[in-house]
């Protein structure tokens, strides 16, 4: 299957599938187990992160389905991200270092700055570095700008195949692009249909960057019926004449508008489902409904670094 999987041009050359397999809050068995099952179905993208305290069991899986022979390393583009207490260049190729050991790989596809904003350093391990108060402590004296030049580093001596952002917005990614050598391959933002974000969307487009996005089906919560769209019954409507859910019709939606969507599952059937979006197009009358939808609202606003003004919302 993975081969009839649409594949991505990225500006440095390079290509990925048109989808990847998401794995916030993927831990511990369920992680390995559920990328060990979506590279069967044919996933061969995948997105983690440090923060996201699950990159050993992401490698591991790799390393199983290497040993038996179902796929060798270069098929799998694997993206980690560095997170906001190593944005000091000093700490940026050890905070990538800690990455490799975790996976237990020789290097990253794609490595990305996961947010334009710092936070002070407290140990590797604190992710949320809190004062007296338990306010979130910023480190403004880090300027994302040289926390990139610090990554470029990292491809130059082979650490990583390439390089990235995520959550900058349109003025960071201007400032970024004219200081920089080695273009960012990706931004990855929130997308789904509460939050299109369309005009940087667009600017990304202009400038040969690929749009990753992560809560594509906005997190859904079942026991709430949230998002509205996932569950008040017009997209399941528009599925079914297609014979697909109302998420599939989503992450057909953001695929139409130019995004590489990361849905994230650990069910073997959702992993298979949210797969199975590429033998179907939405109609005009469709986008407007799922377009009706789009709000402005962010699952992930980050509200506690609103001081920082490298803030990017």
């Amino acid at each position: 299957m993975a081969s009839k999987i649409p594949l991505v041009q990225q500006c440095n050359g390079t290509k990925m599938q048109n989808i990847g397999l998401g794995t916030y809050t993927s831990l511990g068995g369920d992680c390995e187990r559920s990328v060990k099952h979506a590279i069967d179905v044919g996933y061969r993208h995948f997105d983690t992160a440090y923060f996201y305290e699950n990159e050993a069991e992401v490698g591991q899986a790799i390393h199983s389905k290497i040993a038996e022979g179902v796929i060798k390393r270069e098929d799998v583009f694997v993206v980690s991200k560095l997170w906001c207490h190593f944005h000091e260049p000093e700490k940026v190729e050890y905070a990538c270092k800690l990455t490799l050991k975790n996976f237990g790989l020789e290097y990253i596809d794609c490595y990305l700055m996961h947010w334009p904003y710092a936070y002070k350093f407290r140990g590797d391990e604190v992710m949320f570095p809190t004062n007296a108060s338990g306010k979130v402590e910023m480190n403004d004296s880090v300027d994302y700008i040289e926390t990139y030049k610090a990554m470029e580093k990292l491809v130059e001596s082979g650490l990583v195949k390439s390089i990235g952002v995520s959550n900058f917005n349109i003025e960071q990614l201007k400032r970024l692009l004219k200081e920089v050598k080695i273009k960012p391959i990706h931004n990855q933002i929130e997308c789904h249909p509460g939050l299109v974000q369309k005009e940087l969307i667009e600017y990304c487009k202009s400038q040969g960057i690929v749009v990753t996005g992560y809560c594509p089906l906005g997190r859904p919560e079942p026991a709430n019926k949230t998002p509205v769209y996932l569950f008040d019954g017009k997209l399941a409507e528009i599925g079914k004449k297609y014979n697909k859910s109302a998420a599939q019709v989503v992450l057909r939606y953001l695929l139409d508008i130019g995004i590489v969507p990361l849905p994230k599952s650990v069910t073997n059937k959702r992993i298979e489902e949210n797969f199975n979006v590429f033998d179907f197009k939405l109609s005009g009358e469709d986008v407007k409904v799922i377009e009706s939808y789009n709000v402005g609202e962010r699952v992930i606003p980050m509200d506690h670094a609103k001081s920082s003004k490298y803030y990017p919302f």
